[in-house]
């Protein structure tokens, strides 16, 4: 009886062995998946500023307080670009169309433009992803 539940703890202790392993084979595997996509073309300097958009945008995404995006006049919705700004570099999507007030040509909403440091109209640099 005690070779019995020696034989059990053993192969309890494989399988809990073999979950482990595959834990960490799909955790590896999902972070290689988070690296962020290379750059694509070059920098394009463009003035930006913080606008408040409510309820929905023209891209039909929901804007709370902690919404990260960018409105573009001409951008399709769902592009991923880089914002650049002082020292900060953040991946984004166009979540807005539209118009942009004349000398424009990013709305950055509230919580992006508070990430990046921006306040005011100021020249930020942007650029397409891969």
């Amino acid at each position: 009886m005690k070779a019995a539940a020696g034989r059990r703890i053993a192969s309890l202790a494989a399988v809990a062995l073999l979950a482990v392993s595959i834990a960490i084979f799909v955790d590896h595997r999902h972070r290689r998946h988070q690296i962020l996509p290379a750059g694509a073309g070059p920098w394009t300097t463009a003035l930006a500023a913080p606008y408040a958009p409510t309820g929905r945008t023209a891209c039909g995404v929901k804007v709370g307080a902690r919404t990260m995006g960018v409105g573009h006049p001409v951008l399709p919705c769902g592009v991923r670009i880089y914002v650049r700004f002082g020292g900060r570099t953040v991946l984004t999507n166009v979540i807005d169309r539209g118009d942009v007030p004349s000398g424009r040509e990013l709305n950055l909403t509230p919580a992006l433009a508070a990430l990046l440091g921006v306040q005011g109209t100021q020249s930020i640099q942007w650029r397409f992803t891969r």
